[in-house]
């Protein structure tokens, strides 16, 4: 824990790990990586004391930390196998909790985030946690990352009406893809598998609410 973080209660983790537990998010590899990571690091100091409350949180370029609990879903969906032998894609790095989240439990993580403010800030947190298995790319997220493609897991904490085609041309056979699809007004996590042969069969796993997907890099920022 960082030291400006210090005033922030020990036990506040424990109590959003037994929350999860409680709402049925059981598997240990996945609380595990909760417990590893302080979410408290990667947020800005003055919303520290809300770091283990299931809320989303302010943070730079006008983003949002998502709920502890909407990432624990999604990380749920993703089904990653328990051997850490996955190549992740994740679409938002935003402040790199998920991104830390998913190093935990993957061989390598890449992550796309639009804002070279928040991805610098983010490698900062990662090399400071000692955390080796990420790569990260300030580039438009609809694209994916088509040179380190295809990957075995895609997952975006950006909605989209329509999913980028390019995500579906870096999934590889048997893959899953977690996306918030919809509109503002009504939003859910659907998970996309490539079952072959161009088919993509898809289902909705619950309501969400995520910003919204930005095309292209941001000049500034």
């Amino acid at each position: 824990m960082n030291a400006e973080n210090s005033e922030v209660d020990p036990f506040r983790k424990m109590r959003l790990i037994l929350e999860l537990r409680r709402a049925g998010f059981t598997d240990n590899r996945l609380l595990n990586a909760f417990e590893r990571l302080s979410r408290e690091d990667f947020l800005p100091t003055e919303f520290a004391e809300y770091a283990y409350d299931d809320v989303a949180l302010p943070i730079a370029c006008g983003q949002n930390a998502s709920r502890p609990a909407a990432l624990a879903e999604m990380l749920t969906a993703l089904e990653l196998a328990e051997t850490r032998t996955q190549v992740v894609l994740e679409i938002g790095t935003g402040s790199g909790y998920l991104t830390a989240l998913l190093a935990h439990q993957c061989k390598r993580v890449y992550s796309v985030e639009r804002y070279r403010t928040l991805i610098e800030a983010a490698r900062k947190r990662f090399e400071k946690l000692a955390i080796s298995n990420i790569v990260t790319l300030c580039a438009d997220g609809q694209l994916g990352w088509e040179n380190s493609g295809p990957f075995d897991r895609i997952i975006s904490t950006c909605a989209v009406e329509e999913v980028p085609p390019a995500w579906l041309e870096q999934l590889k056979p048997d893959g899953i893809l977690i996306v918030p699809m919809g509109t503002n007004e009504e939003q859910k996590i659907v998970r996309i598998r490539n079952s072959g042969s161009k088919n993509f069969p898809s289902e909705a796993l619950g309501p969400s609410n995520f910003l919204h997907l930005i095309e292209g890099a941001a000049k500034e920022l």
